[in-house]
């Protein structure tokens, strides 16, 4: 393949890891992607990642592949990661954070139980920190982590379990490769909150002061609501999930990666997603005026990619 033509605004079909091999070094604004969870879906395809035997091998696999994309991000770069979580056990009451209880699970676990080489220490019914082990292991390989942010999905899809409560939200990684990097400090409107003082509300309104004399909202004559952009966004993201017609996988919505390609990538930059699945990210980054690298195993995802992308923009040749 050929570099830039064979891969900007281009959707490649193949293995996530021998594809990024192929990228020149430091070619990449920024990452943006949500890798397959471990044992929780089959996709039917030979090489796919999230159904080996034990969750260490599925780190391992996860690490060499951002190990690649740290090597393609410029100096500057940032990247982020979409990661769920699941249970330990013989998966009775498991949870895919996308799709309820998972059969696949249940497949997975029987068969890493079933291996000297993928037993655990951990108890049945015990979350496995998937998430938190993987932002460990990439802080080790040299990753500055500089959020966890958590997706709130306030219409999270209702699960059976009992002995539990319903997990109602994934992690988001943000990472950098240096201490310097780019980013757009992103905004939200002020919310009404209790200040700091005491019991008294301040408004949203971008009035609001304090006065310890008079108990009134004036403090040393400062407003406290300086910014007329609003608040430097927080860490927990509502959003709700919204289904792909075309995509019977789970999807994250558009909204979720907008803050990620406004804040970690400049216009005419390249976002790149190792697993495009149904093509969000490069639907976002063309819609942002951003450029966008997309890989995926799935033949059958490729042209739904494509075919999604066709959509807004139809001069791209594929």
């Amino acid at each position: 393949m050929n570099w830039p033509d064979d891969f900007i605004d281009q959707v490649v079909c193949g293995n996530s890891l021998d594809i990024l091999k192929t990228i020149p070094d430091e070619s990449i604004n920024c990452c943006i992607t949500s890798p397959p969870y471990w044992a929780l879906r089959d996709y039917k395809i030979d090489g796919q990642l999230g159904l080996e035997p034990s969750f260490k091998e599925y780190l391992d696999k996860l690490i060499a592949i951002f190990d690649e994309v740290k090597r393609v991000l410029r100096k500057d770069g940032t990247c982020w990661v979409v990661l769920g979580d699941t249970y330990s056990g013989s998966g009775n009451g498991s949870n895919d954070y996308r799709n309820g209880t998972s059969k696949n699970y249940r497949k997975c676990v029987t068969l890493y139980q079933g291996q000297k080489s993928g037993k655990t220490n951990l108890s049945d019914k015990s979350l496995l920190q998937i998430p938190s082990r993987f932002a460990i292991l990439m802080s080790d390989k040299g990753w500055i982590l500089r959020n966890e942010i958590i997706w709130y999905k306030p219409n999270a899809m209702p699960s059976s379990v009992k002995d539990r409560f319903t997990v109602d939200f994934e992690k988001i990684f943000f990472f950098v490769k240096n201490k310097k990097y780019y980013f757009e400090q992103q905004f939200e409107p002020y919310q009404e909150s209790i200040n700091r003082w005491g019991g008294v509300y301040l408004k949203a309104n971008g009035n609001s002061t304090w006065d310890e004399g008079t108990k009134q909202n004036t403090y040393r004559n400062r407003s406290l609501r300086p910014n007329d952009k609003g608040r430097n966004k927080r860490c927990v993201w509502q959003i709700a999930t919204k289904p792909f017609e075309e995509a019977h996988f789970a999807v994250f919505p558009p909204t979720l990666v907008v803050p990620m390609i406004k804040a970690g990538c400049p216009e005419n930059g390249i976002v790149l997603d190792p697993f495009i699945g149904s093509g969000t990210v490069a639907e976002v980054a063309l819609k942002l005026n951003r450029h966008f690298i997309g890989i995926e195993l799935s033949p059958e995802y490729c042209e739904m990619a494509k075919k999604r992308i066709k959509e807004i923009q139809p001069q791209l040749v594929f």
